[in-house]
């Protein structure tokens, strides 16, 4: 088994209908979750300077930790996401 990271991308102000998807997802994959993790404001550095991190489609909203056999699993589970934007999913790999 691998850990997979599934970064959330994009936002948009949820109704009542996309949060209810996003929960029976959460539920469907409960069995091969790690961790969920909502990110809320901060700020991007870069060495052009700093600035406020935008809520708009480009953001990364959250990201969810899994534990599957395989990356295409992986990306499996991510196509059946509600996602807003898209989802980045990458293996986690330990020092």
């Amino acid at each position: 088994m691998s850990k997979f990271v599934l970064a959330h991308i994009g936002f948009e102000q949820p109704t009542d209908e996309i949060m209810a998807a996003w929960m029976k997802w959460f539920e469907d994959i409960k069995d091969v979750t790690v961790e969920n993790v909502g990110l809320g404001v901060g700020k991007e550095v870069s060495s052009a300077g700093i600035k406020d991190i935008n809520f708009d489609r480009q953001v990364t909203t959250g990201y969810t930790i899994i534990e599957v056999e395989s990356l295409e699993e992986a990306v499996k589970i991510a196509q059946d996401c509600p996602s807003i934007t898209s989802i980045k999913v990458q293996e986690i790999r330990a020092h």
